[in-house]
């Protein structure tokens, strides 16, 4: 029998092969582009294998058609997520196999930004938030061991408090997004301490930030990525326990302070952050974060970062 012809790409041969270990998680890439194997490393060469679980898989065609893609449009059905920018710039998930196929052009994998903003990463995190974790949108810091999430609206300022702390002696944990593992009651948060990203005016704060160069993001914030390996005297952790969380409000701060709010009004303002998976996810997700109904929580109204760390640090002691 000859080979038989393959329009669909089925049997392309994928020659470059690596392990990754997003959030201690294994991933295994195969893929024909040393720029798909760079922009991985870029992402996730700081984790290291925490979990002995079902690896995702992902497989990653470059072809040589096509344009850098558009920012992609993402839609999920029953088990399958469908990632589309046009016609070479395309790709699908399965939550069931923790499989992803991508299909892209060579401009798209030239670009690492947006390789990892829009493919790499929002396919492993989407297919991780599945089985092995719930994604809250916070920052978190510790102080004695004992760590707050910062939680709030895009641009309420979690980034920069985060950093703020940091500088003050504070452990850094995460600037956007923690971690949770499922049916745990330890209420451990899990973060991305290798990196921060700051808005384009993050210098005005924080002189040592000088001379770093805004980029526009692929979500089109103009902002600044900065790894925390650059300032040695930052202590960084990936895990901390949550012993507290912290709404920060900025929109109508008035006088500077922070009032205790019910922790489950705190878990629910969180769950409507967080998008619909289908009900058994969903559901997994709620479990994880009803954990969190024990913990107490603040919100917190602030001018400067100075208030903000000083309104932490009682909050820390208390």
């Amino acid at each position: 029998m000859g080979k038989r012809f393959d329009p669909l790409l089925r049997d392309i041969e994928l020659p470059c092969q690596a392990m990754f270990y997003p959030a201690g998680f294994p991933l295994h890439l195969s893929t024909n582009s040393h720029h798909v194997l760079e922009a991985a490393n870029e992402s996730w060469r700081y984790w290291e294998r925490e979990f002995d679980v079902e690896p995702i898989t992902f497989r990653v065609v470059i072809g040589p058609e096509g344009d850098l893609g558009g920012e992609p449009v993402f839609r999920m059905q029953e088990h399958l997520l469908h990632v589309v920018s046009d016609a070479h710039n395309f790709g699908a998930a399965d939550t069931r196999a923790l499989f992803a196929a991508l299909h892209l052009s060579e401009k798209t994998a030239a670009d690492h930004g947006w390789l990892r903003w829009f493919y790499l990463e929002a396919m492993a995190y989407f297919l991780l938030s599945q089985r092995y974790v719930a994604a809250v949108h916070a920052a978190c810091v510790a102080r004695d061991g004992a760590g707050l999430m910062l939680c709030g609206k895009s641009s309420s300022g979690k980034s920069t408090l985060a950093f703020a702390c940091a500088r003050a002696g504070w452990t850094y944990v995460a600037d956007d997004c923690i971690w949770l593992l499922p049916e745990s009651t330890d209420r451990i948060a899990i973060g991305k301490p290798h990196q921060v990203r700051f808005r384009h005016d993050a210098p005005l704060l924080f002189p040592e930030l000088a001379g770093y160069v805004a980029r526009t993001r692929p979500n089109g914030k103009l902002s600044i990525e900065v790894p925390t390996s650059l300032f040695p005297g930052m202590a960084t952790a990936r895990r901390a326990p949550i012993a507290g969380l912290v709404f920060l409000d900025r929109e109508n701060a008035g006088a500077p302070h922070a009032e205790p709010m019910a922790s489950q009004d705190a878990v629910d303002l969180l769950l409507r952050d967080m998008p619909s998976y289908g009900p058994e996810v969903n559901a997994m997700h709620e479990r994880t974060l009803g954990a969190l109904r024990d913990v107490p929580a603040w919100r917190m109204r602030y001018r400067t970062v100075e208030e903000g760390v000083g309104l932490l640090a009682g909050i820390g002691r208390g």
